[in-house]
């Protein structure tokens, strides 16, 4: 995946143009130096200085018999999924009101990649749909992986995984930068908006997804707010919530731009997020 990110077209072209190359974040750690090295060549910005063809194809990552490994790097949707489904309740509910918020062009790429999924267009992708659709680009994981990270993505407990939820599942992390994101979803649950949220106003937040049993849901909340409710008053307040928000953000730093997602050998995996979102 190109070392540039941006939460727009815009956005990737000035970090093309002007951005340091960063070959710190994920996937970068997982690829091999030679792969790094022939990729800063082709980015040299100064055209007279940048690698030509025949020099990449010299290269000793690229060349037939050279030092080119044979571990492919997880698919992002799979990576950022997986960290979905460890977070806590609230926190994938507030991913949700912010990925329905977004602007259309933000999240096309994903939108593109939930139509490509959803095969039979119900709106919704099965465990079966998602087998499919990670198998087609090129990755298999066990079964009961699979059986897990759907039902811990499955925000609603029908079994699926909606629209919504595939966005609030795969959108860059990096939206959580922006306090008007934060600011919208804390609102969605500060119903009153006295500025916290309340015990009352979690239950009938979340209670509107899953059939979770009110004993159930009761542990829910409890759970949230010994990992959210610093002050330990009983409610979350707008910095509680954004650290909660953020506290995996720095984590998660994929970058995004349209192509695919670079392995190491040389091959371009034909999982596309064109938006990364």
């Amino acid at each position: 995946m190109p070392p540039f990110y941006g939460d727009n077209e815009q956005q990737i072209f000035e970090s093309v143009i002007k951005a340091p190359l960063d070959f710190n974040s994920d996937p970068w750690p997982k690829i091999s130096e030679p792969a790094k090295d022939v990729v800063r060549r082709m980015l040299v910005r100064n055209p007279t200085k940048r690698a030509t063809a025949a020099d990449v194809l010299r290269h000793e990552w690229v060349r037939e018999g050279g030092v080119a490994g044979d571990n492919v790097i997880e698919p992002e949707v799979l990576t950022r999924m997986r960290g979905f489904a460890a977070m806590n309740k609230l926190k994938k509910e507030a991913l949700k009101v912010i990925a329905l918020n977004l602007p259309a062009a933000e999240i096309e790429g994903l939108k593109e990649m939930f139509a490509a999924m959803d095969k039979d267009g119900s709106g919704t992708i099965t465990v079966d749909e998602m087998r499919e659709g990670l198998k087609s680009k090129g990755t298999l994981i066990p079964e009961e992986d699979l059986q897990r990270l759907m039902a811990n993505a499955d925000i609603t407990g029908d079994g699926a995984i909606d629209y919504g939820e595939f966005l609030a599942a795969t959108m860059h992390l990096g939206k959580l930068n922006k306090d008007e994101h934060l600011h919208r979803a804390f609102a969605h649950f500060d119903a009153d908006g006295s500025g916290y949220i309340t015990v009352e106003e979690l239950e009938a937040a979340l209670k509107q997804e899953g059939d979770s049993s009110m004993a159930a849901l009761g542990e829910q909340i409890k759970s949230i707010l010994a990992e959210v409710d610093k002050d330990k008053d009983g409610r979350i307040d707008y910095e509680e919530f954004c650290a909660m928000m953020r506290a995996d953000a720095a984590q998660q730093t994929h970058h995004q731009l349209r192509g695919g997602f670079l392995t190491d050998p040389p091959v371009l995996s034909n999982a596309s997020i064109s938006d990364v979102a």
